[in-house]
């Protein structure tokens, strides 16, 4: 498969998030030279904030291929994806990822969320306890 069809399967996933009022994105995930899955933006549709292009093609892909990680495959997306989506494609060890335009300059991410350690008396009992789950998984992992 040559480029200019993995754009267009692009650009066909794109338009069809405009019949359900989604953001028009479209994402293709190709291994050795085929397409593996493809997915447009559903959030509208879905009424789901993971209903992203990249999430959608990543999440059908791993279906496909019975694993998450993914890191011999390349992502194509229509629109440089979002900080969301950017982990979930570090996370699905994705090796590369090309897109065809930057966000908008007025666009913005949502950025007022609050994410702070909590921490006082009782935390130190539960950081304790949760540290040792993850001690051990990792250790049970290692074996």
């Amino acid at each position: 498969m040559n480029e200019i069809e993995i754009w267009d399967a692009c650009i066909e996933k794109a338009k069809a998030s405009l019949l359900t009022d989604d953001v028009p994105i479209g994402a293709v995930l190709i291994r050795d030279g085929k397409i593996i899955s493809s997915g447009c933006n559903t959030r509208e549709r879905d009424k789901s904030i993971l209903g992203h292009a990249e999430i959608n093609t990543i999440a059908e892909a791993s279906r496909a291929l019975g694993r998450w990680n993914l890191a011999d495959c390349t992502l194509y997306v229509t629109l440089k994806p979002c900080s969301m989506c950017l982990e979930v494609i570090k996370q699905s060890r994705i090796s590369k990822v090309y897109y065809l335009l930057d966000k908008l300059t007025y666009k913005k991410e949502y950025n007022k969320t609050n994410i702070c350690m909590h921490s006082d008396a009782i935390d130190k009992e539960y950081e304790l306890m949760y540290n040792n789950i993850l001690k051990d998984f990792f250790k049970d992992k290692r074996k």
